[in-house]
């Protein structure tokens, strides 16, 4: 295995680019918003929660003023601590790759939205974390919960050169996130954001699958 691009660490996003967290994250979702008296016909349409900041997805999509967004973060976790973290799968493939990226000479960084806590579990659960140098996530407390905060945190700890890294994610977040700091990414079409998501938000490289991404790092 080689590297087929000229970057020294890879920051993969979790949620929708590693795993698909569908039912964990509706099902914590649909629990915080009917402590507040809100139930959804289909948890399909709490779909869009996965990827953003809760907090943002909470006032935006509900209406919800910041003291009742960190209200029901805390109801979500709730559930998500004990439940929902377990509602979840990885993609097909994608231990495979992480492994061959780090045979390839990558270093590589997980920078999550979600709280960095939960991301280690997650990545012990299903056996990935050997494969990463460092795990970053959002703080439990509110104090850094953008994917740019996040990002940031990834770039100061581990010293990286922004010009020799590359950010892995399927939302806008992760493009925008990792682009504050001079990072390039590579959009993924597998997991929730769309073709129109990656293009508008400006992302240097675009993939539909799995195998495209591999095709993409290593040979």
């Amino acid at each position: 295995m080689r590297r087929k691009l000229d970057y020294d660490w890879l920051l993969f996003d979790l949620d929708g680019t590693l795993t698909d967290p569908f039912e964990g994250i509706t099902r914590s979702v649909e629990y915080a918003l009917n402590a507040f008296g809100i139930t959804v016909a289909d948890r399909r349409e709490l779909a869009s929660f996965i990827g953003p900041p809760l907090v943002e997805s909470l006032t935006k999509q509900f209406g919800f003023t910041m003291e009742d967004a960190v209200a029901a973060v805390a109801k979500y976790r709730e559930y998500f601590s004990v439940k929902g973290l377990y509602e979840n799968e990885l993609f097909e493939g994608i231990p495979e790759l992480l492994r061959d990226c780090r045979e390839a000479g990558y270093k590589i960084s997980m920078a999550t939205s979600k709280p960095t806590h939960y991301a280690r579990i997650i990545a012990e659960h299903f056996d990935i974390a050997r494969y990463f140098d460092a795990i970053h996530g959002s703080s439990l407390d509110g104090s850094r919960i953008t994917k740019s905060s996040v990002v940031a945190e990834v770039v100061e700890e581990e010293r990286l050169d922004p010009a020799r890294a590359l950010m892995i994610g399927d939302r806008r977040h992760d493009v925008e996130g990792a682009g504050e700091h001079g990072i390039r990414t590579v959009g993924v079409l597998y997991g929730y954001g769309t073709l129109e998501e990656h293009t508008a938000a400006g992302a240097a490289y675009i993939v539909k699958d799995i195998s495209e991404l591999r095709q993409l790092l290593i040979e």
